[in-house]
């Protein structure tokens, strides 16, 4: 099979989930993108099926009442006629344990539902281009190795072949340059830089603690019904805007984008790198993202509006996965933030009394009721209104 072949033809997925409706729904939406999908339900049926279809990649649930996902995975990977097909997760699972367990068992990727159907098939995309530049380059190795049994015949053939395959690295060593410098820019597109040449350093696991840091975390608000009006590309487009433009202030203060979620928002101020004003910093922005909010309410014609969640306290941070690499925070100081903008007011930014301590001095905040906390119980939680006085730039 030569590269068009390979690229040219219309790729399969099998899915295989017991939530009939969501299995529908995945295969629905990869056939209108133009593959060719499988559906299995079974559990127990997925290594016959796998065997007579033999896909390209393969999409697999792992709650399921005949066989967890993670089982299904190892009977695929003990095959030798199914090992080599790709294996992506989907599950409403998020635990870290359940992230790690599925790449141990030979799984490529994970993806937590409800997910972003975007965000399907860019991860489904990339591992299948991934697979046929894998299957490329062990028929150009075949190739190669026929062309030095050919001439290794007579020695000026030899000599002709040895220039030919300078030629060859020196041209491969460019194009792997290339291609170092661009996995390089998108490593620091998803990982803080310093991660970056820890990885190329070493394969160890890392994590760290940091003792003292800001976490924010940001929600739209009603945007599930407020996008019901748009298309999905509309929808996408939306989304873009306001994440582009926090990731923007996040650069602008020197604070860290963990990730998104949905239409949901992550970040943090004083890790990797130190940030002695940190709990300034992300007041700065969250400020800054409401008026950003403002504005685009007026562009829009209407009101879209954030929650916004803050705590300061010590987290765990580190990176998951071998494959495909996140970089995620963990801890009660996280669990909390996440609580301060989930029990949140529309439009306003509710923090912690430990965040309330080190900004009341700058900032005007007004006291909230008592309110139970999910997991925390009762508390007393403040909402930043505006500077005190002119704060300097960040």
């Amino acid at each position: 099979m030569n590269d068009s072949n390979i690229v040219n033809r219309k790729k399969s997925i099998l899915i295989i989930d017991d939530d009939i409706s969501s299995l529908n729904l995945l295969s629905f939406f990869f056939k209108k993108l133009g593959y060719q999908t499988h559906i299995v339900s079974n559990a127990l049926k997925t290594l016959d099926r796998a065997i007579s279809t033999l896909p390209d990649l393969i999409l697999l649930d792992i709650k399921m009442p005949d066989m967890d996902g993670f089982e299904v995975c190892r009977k695929l990977k003990k095959n030798e006629i199914t090992r080599s097909i790709p294996v992506i997760f989907i599950s409403v699972l998020g635990e870290v344990l359940d992230k790690v367990k599925a790449f141990s068992v030979g799984g490529v990727d994970y993806i937590t539902k409800p997910f972003e159907f975007e965000e399907v098939q860019a991860r489904v995309q990339s591992h299948l281009t991934i697979r046929d530049l894998q299957k490329r380059l062990q028929e150009q190795n075949i190739e190669l190795k026929k062309e030095v049994e050919a001439k290794i015949a007579a020695e000026e053939e030899l000599r002709h072949l040895n220039e030919e395959l300078e030629q060859r690295v020196k041209e491969r060593t460019m194009k792997l340059g290339i291609e170092q410098e661009r996995s390089q820019k998108l490593l620091l597109n998803i990982l803080p830089e310093n991660i970056v040449e820890r990885l190329k350093l070493s394969d160890e696991i890392i994590t760290e603690n940091f003792m003292d840091v800001s976490v924010l975390f940001a929600d739209i608000v009603n945007y599930t019904e407020m996008s019901s009006d748009l298309s999905s590309s509309e929808t996408v487009n939306l989304l873009n805007r306001i994440f582009t433009t926090f990731d923007e202030l996040a650069e602008k203060y020197g604070l860290e984008k963990i990730k998104t979620i949905g239409d949901s928002y992550m970040l943090v101020g004083g890790l990797p790198e130190k940030l002695d004003d940190h709990f300034t910093a992300v007041a700065e922005m969250a400020l800054d993202m409401q008026n950003s909010m403002s504005r685009l309410s007026k562009e829009l014609g209407k009101t879209v509006q954030i929650r916004i969640g803050i705590n300061s306290g010590p987290v765990t941070a580190g990176v998951i996965g071998k494959k495909k690499f996140i970089y995620d925070l963990w801890g009660d100081t996280v669990n909390t933030a996440s609580r301060m903008e989930s029990c949140g007011l529309a439009g306003d930014i509710q923090v912690t009394k430990e965040t309330y301590t080190r900004l009341k001095d700058r900032y005007i905040f007004k006291k909230r009721s008592i309110i139970d906390i999910k997991g925390k119980g009762r508390m007393n939680t403040f909402l930043l209104r505006r500077r005190r006085q002119q704060v300097p730039e960040m």
